[in-house]
């Protein structure tokens, strides 16, 4: 059965502060959050879906200044994408910086 746990709560906060602020809502700090909620929804994210989280991050970057040029609504839609953007980058720097520190630490023999 599927429950919401840490993860998923702290990433549909991000979905939302993500779109609230793509629709012009002014939220205080609202880059920090979704970092913040990138930074945890990274630090849960199981080692088999590391390698999507950083691909998602990269195409959502990429992909959102690409959607202004649709009339009438790319500029919210690029927002909007943007700010998930930046929940995704947290979350792939928080991967990234933990494989670096594994891949680094010297393993201790016993």
């Amino acid at each position: 059965m599927n429950t919401l746990n840490t993860d998923k709560i702290v990433g549909l906060i991000g979905l939302l502060i993500a779109v609230l602020v793509g629709i012009g809502v002014a939220i205080p700090f609202a880059p920090l959050l979704l970092l913040v909620c990138g930074l945890v929804f990274g630090y849960y994210t199981p080692s088999e879906f590391q390698v999507r989280v950083i691909v998602s991050a990269i195409a959502l970057t990429t992909f959102a200044s690409a959607l202004v040029a649709i009339p009438e609504v790319g500029s919210y839609l690029a927002a909007i994408v943007g700010n998930i953007a930046k929940t995704a980058q947290g979350a792939a720097l928080l991967i990234i910086l933990h494989n670096l520190s594994k891949r680094l630490t010297p393993v201790t023999q016993s």
